[in-house]
């Protein structure tokens, strides 16, 4: 068994094992087999409180986990650069922003919040592609400016925080990333549109490979290099707008997950994408899952264990930055 198989095998195990320990401890606790009879007969109403409050979090926890890695695999390809994150270079930021200023100004839109998440990053990324490209897309040029965009759209999206009104506070899920009260409907939201970005992300894997050569390269070998961009930039965006919606902001998920993935199973797109999606659902369930427990009943956002683990990541990363895709 290769190395590949290995590490799918135990990434897909790890996370079953997090599942059921997410499910089983809580303030309200049930052992395994206790879960499955209650699910299956709905008899238990300790299960049912788990069935509708703690299970939307879990499905939830792992889209948005998958969604974010997944993200930062396709815009790594299409940046070429291990630094691009959609948390990292302002894409949540933007879609988060965006999100609350729609809904603020038009509360009855509430419910296209996907919407304006997407259309919000799809700016920041126009953004950040703008300004980066100088005869060429540089790695550090990219995380400079994705921080500056970030920070802007960051900034703007917290002041709304101190407006008061109703529809803000309403809106304010977007910003933060602790996945309490979250309902069946928001699971609908997040595995539908999710689901679709996750699909469309791996239909791409040829294009992805390409788009990690230069340019000129990629075109030789007849691909037509602005419209592969342009098509995987959009379902990068897509996965992280909805995860943003639906989950908050979350950085360096698309940063870790793909740096940890291309040394266990290879930098070919086919088996990078699907794997950095297990492996992205895994870290964000099990960061939810440790800042739920850790020091109950208060609960530690799982945006602040990224940050902690994310930040000496991002600074490894810079100082390898010169050998990041040759440049």
């Amino acid at each position: 068994m290769n190395k590949t198989m290995i590490s799918i095998i135990s990434v897909v195990l790890l996370l079953i094992v997090v599942i059921i320990i997410s499910a089983t401890t809580g303030s309200i606790k049930v052992g395994s087999w206790e879960l499955v009879q209650g699910l299956i007969t709905g008899t238990n109403k300790k299960v049912q409180v788990i069935k509708d409050l703690r299970m939307p979090r879990i499905i939830i926890a792992s889209f948005v986990g998958a969604a974010l890695a997944v993200s930062g695999v396709l815009l790594q390809a299409v940046m070429r650069s291990s630094l691009a994150d959609a948390g990292v270079i302002g894409i949540a930021s933007g879609a988060g922003f965006i999100s609350i200023l729609t809904v603020t100004l038009f509360p009855a839109l509430f419910y296209w919040m996907p919407l304006f998440a997407f259309l919000g990053g799809a700016l920041a990324c126009f953004l950040v592609y703008t300004f980066s490209w100088k005869g060429g897309l540089s790695p550090i040029r990219i995380i400079v400016v994705g921080i500056a965009i970030n920070a802007t759209f960051s900034g703007l999206g917290q002041s709304f925080s101190y407006r008061g009104s109703y529809a803000v506070t309403t809106v304010n899920p977007v910003t933060t990333s602790v996945f309490t009260m979250k309902t069946w409907n928001d699971v609908q939201v997040m595995v539908i549109y999710g689901t679709i970005g996750l699909l469309l992300a791996f239909l791409l894997y040829s294009w992805c490979n390409l788009l990690s050569l230069q340019d000129k390269s990629a075109k030789n070998l007849g691909l037509h290099v602005n419209r592969a961009r342009l098509f995987v930039s959009i379902v990068a965006v897509l996965l992280a707008a909805v995860a943003t919606a639906i989950g908050g902001l979350i950085a360096f998920v698309g940063l870790l997950i793909p740096h940890i993935a291309r040394l266990l199973v290879g930098s070919d797109h086919k088996v990078l994408i699907p794997f950095s999606a297990l492996a992205g659902a895994l870290l964000i369930l099990s960061a939810d899952t440790l800042g739920r427990t850790l020091l109950a009943p208060t609960e530690i956002p799982a945006s602040i264990i990224m940050t902690v683990i994310g930040g000496p990541f991002l600074i490894f990363l810079l100082r390898k930055s010169d050998r990041i895709y040759g440049n």
